[in-house]
């Protein structure tokens, strides 16, 4: 009987890992390797779907995806298939240059660069690492020029929307956590960057936190109906754009007054750390790059 086999979409559904993603491992490190129908469409077996799940499991477990592929059963006896481009050096030097390669996709106004030089580096690096050291500082660079007059709202979005979309794949991904501790996280009423609201989703989840993600702009009666019924054990709310000192604590007074009292609630971002007196006076624990540990208990 012959064996089983699925187009790229349903290898993607099966094993868990994007399309996107699955071609550049087959490019990069010969694995999978899919068989062709005379239309060239890629075609996998349930053992190439096997393939990528346990190299899912392993990247997210902080394995690089180079030293993943060394870890497949057989892998060692197998010829080894040159990829058509060498795999990625993940050095201090590639993390720089992959940055300034969407800088400059970012004033060509080209998406698609973007795009492909974002999923050089998912393919390279585990998730938080690839967070960490490219989706955030890049993220922070591109707001940094437009704020100074340096990028067009244009390329500011452009960027932004792959680097939301990439984190959103990551975070389908991630481990589902359930049972664990509950966070819930949501940017405040009038936020609509919500890019930083995704990556501490990210890393609570790979901290084995299970999270509800609620993104930008939650209005505060609803933020605090959702609280009273699912009873979280902390709740993260994300302030990028500041409004100034008053209305921010309006906001944040909203919030909490919505919240049960007895929720831990930690606040984060640019605008809370612009106003940290606040966030003390009103009983909400600031955020602080080195808390996760903290979130995590």
């Amino acid at each position: 009987m012959a064996e089983r086999t699925h187009r790229i979409h349903v290898a993607a559904r099966l094993s868990g890992v994007r399309e996107e993603l699955i071609r550049a491992w087959e490019r990069r490190y010969g694995v999978p390797r899919p068989q062709r129908t005379p239309s060239g469409y890629r075609m996998y077996t349930d053992a190439d779907v096997e393939v990528l799940k346990r190299l899912k499991q392993l990247t997210e477990e902080g394995v690089p995806i180079s030293e993943a592929v060394k870890l497949l059963p057989g892998r060692e006896a197998e010829p080894v298939r040159r990829p058509r481009q060498p795999p990625v050096e993940v050095s201090g030097t590639a993390v720089e240059g992959w940055r300034a390669r969407v800088l400059q996709a970012a004033l060509a106004y080209d998406q698609r660069q973007v795009a492909e030089v974002l999923d050089e580096v998912l393919a390279a690096l585990p998730p938080l690492k690839a967070f960490d050291e490219v989706l955030a500082p890049v993220q922070r660079e591109v707001g940094d020029r437009w704020h100074a007059g340096a990028l067009t709202v244009a390329q500011e979005h452009l960027v932004s929307q792959v680097v939301r979309a990439r984190l959103v794949s990551l975070l389908h991904a991630a481990p589902e956590n359930e049972g664990a501790r509950h966070a819930v996280l949501a940017c405040f009423p009038e936020e609509q960057h919500e890019v930083g609201l995704l990556g501490a989703a990210l890393r609570l989840r790979h901290a084995g936190l299970r999270v509800t993600l609620l993104g930008q702009r939650v209005p505060a009666r609803d933020l605090g109906q959702l609280v009273a019924e699912l009873r979280p054990d902390v709740v993260g709310l994300s302030a990028v754009m500041d409004p100034g000192a008053k209305a921010f604590e309006r906001q944040l007074a909203e919030l909490l007054a919505a919240l049960p009292p007895d929720c831990p609630v930690w606040v984060g971002g640019a605008a809370a750390q612009a106003h940290p007196e606040v966030c003390e006076r009103l009983g909400a624990r600031l955020f602080q790059p080195n808390d996760w540990d903290a979130l995590a208990v």
